[in-house]
């Protein structure tokens, strides 16, 4: 079975190769891209596409390798032992399970998205490293081993806050999503926005995309951004003349809360805008 995208997700054929390539070597899929780009969506899909169960491990700045194998709770059974209870006789209560075991267990074959691996600490992937390669773990606490009933499909990604040691990268089957050309972005549209005015698709898609030209902003907006942008246009039944003949000496398209993330990027066009209505004195 080969992941083809979903009626939900616009795969194109570079990604549809690459999470066919991951699952052929049975390696992790390392995705990068920019914000927005649908990185974490991809698992959720390649789950829905394939017919398997999805389990999903976000990783925030505090997280530890260890948590996602499995996490001992020594306070509460020292609790319980003084409270004479007699549940303190089996450690097994006391052994919470990680998303790995989770996935390592599954009745069958389960998507693992191990998702922005990038925030952790630099030690976090070379932690992972033997669990990945050999599908197993040793539990010290109760003495067992846990293996995979079947290998997960292992989809990382990252937004590459830090770069992410070689021998965890040599492992990986490593896929860069590159931002949407206006035709994908397009099809990507017409998922979200069923029987949307092309006019009105065309217009806020070239506002979208000379935004993204201007030099020095700090965010560009993204894809995500887009789809939020025109749903709001939608909602507000704003028409697309009024894009069309923007005034350009204002420079901010209209809710452009949408788009624009810091005030940095709309003092930025604010002065655009400024420098314009000098130039047409």
């Amino acid at each position: 079975m080969k992941f083809e995208g979903t009626e939900r997700y616009v795969a194109t054929d570079d990604l549809r190769m690459a999470v066919n390539a991951a699952v052929t070597l049975q390696r992790p899929l390392l995705i990068k891209g920019e914000p927005g780009t649908g990185k974490t969506m991809l698992a959720e899909e390649i789950a829905a596409g394939l017919g398997k169960p999805l389990i999903q491990w976000h990783i925030k700045s505090t997280t530890k390798a260890q948590q996602g194998l499995y996490e001992y709770d020594a306070v509460s059974r020292l609790r319980d032992s003084q409270l004479g209870d007699d549940r303190v006789q089996d450690i097994g209560h006391y052994i919470k399970q990680g998303k790995l075991w989770e996935a390592f267990e599954s009745e069958e074959q389960a998507v693992l998205l191990i998702d922005e691996i990038d925030k952790a600490d630099i030690e976090f992937p070379n932690d992972l490293l033997v669990e990945l390669d050999r599908m197993e773990f040793y539990v010290y606490e109760t003495g067992r081993v846990v293996r995979a009933r079947h290998r997960p499909i292992i989809v990382i990604t990252s937004n590459n806050e830090k770069e992410l040691p070689d021998a965890f990268l040599r492992r990986c089957f490593f896929h860069f999503i590159n931002f949407p050309d206006k035709a994908t972005m397009r099809a990507i549209i017409d998922v979200h926005h069923p029987g949307i005015s092309q006019n009105l698709v065309a217009e806020a898609m070239e506002t979208f995309f000379d935004l993204r030209e201007i030099p020095g902003l700090k965010k560009k907006p993204s894809t995500s951004e887009l789809i939020d942008w025109l749903k709001l246009l939608l909602a507000d039944d704003i028409p697309d003349e009024v894009l069309k003949n923007r005034d350009q000496s204002k420079a901010i398209p209209p809710l452009y809360g949408a788009l624009l993330k810091n005030e940095q990027d709309v003092q930025l066009l604010e002065r655009l805008a400024f420098m314009h209505r000098r130039e047409n004195r």
